[in-house]
């Protein structure tokens, strides 16, 4: 079964007509929605990381803020969105800056819980990268919590995980939330 025929199926369930001017395509349209929405399935985060690292002496705090990111949740399949902020401590090389972006979109273009999206984020830094430590914090609305359920219009959450000298020393964490307001 293809996805679009899932959505020609959804459509008929909910009590819509397919064959209606606004319906006509929109089982197509829904179905590469989703494809694009899930690519994060079909990237290898590690392959994207090794891209771009290059040798460097640096050794202070690296910061990138604000890297938006969608996604969506694995309980209801509705959208949540936010901000990611990841901070490392180089170890004789550093990332490409777009590489942080394309590795939040990696794992966010998938099925998540946001718990899981942080540490994935900064579990696949350190794995790959290997510095001192690195964290990852993560501000999401979340439509599941806003649309339906309890609906909370103001809710939003907030994750981080420390991984390294970041898990270890709570200055370098207070200086990377410092950083991050």
């Amino acid at each position: 079964m293809t996805l679009e025929k899932i959505f020609e199926d959804f459509i008929d369930e909910i009590g819509e007509d397919r064959k209606r001017e606004g319906l006509q395509k929109t089982a197509a349209r829904a179905a590469r929605a989703y494809t694009d929405l899930t690519k994060g399935y079909r990237q290898d985060p590690a392959a994207i990381l090794k891209q771009a690292i290059f040798e460097s002496n640096a050794k202070d705090l690296v910061l990138v803020k604000n890297i938006e990111l969608y996604s969506l949740c694995e309980h209801h399949l509705l959208p949540f969105y936010g901000n990611c902020h990841i901070a490392y401590l180089p170890k004789g090389q550093i990332i490409g800056l777009s590489k942080f972006a394309r590795l939040v979109d990696v794992f966010a273009r998938r099925c998540q819980v946001q718990e899981n999206l942080t540490s994935q984020i900064a579990n696949s830094i350190q794995d790959v990268v290997k510095p001192y430590g690195v964290i990852v914090m993560i501000e999401a609305e979340h439509m599941c919590m806003r649309m339906r359920g309890v609906e909370k219009k103001n809710s939003s959450m907030v994750t981080v995980c420390a991984l390294g000298e970041f898990e270890k020393e709570l200055a370098l964490q207070n200086n990377f939330f410092n950083l991050v307001k």
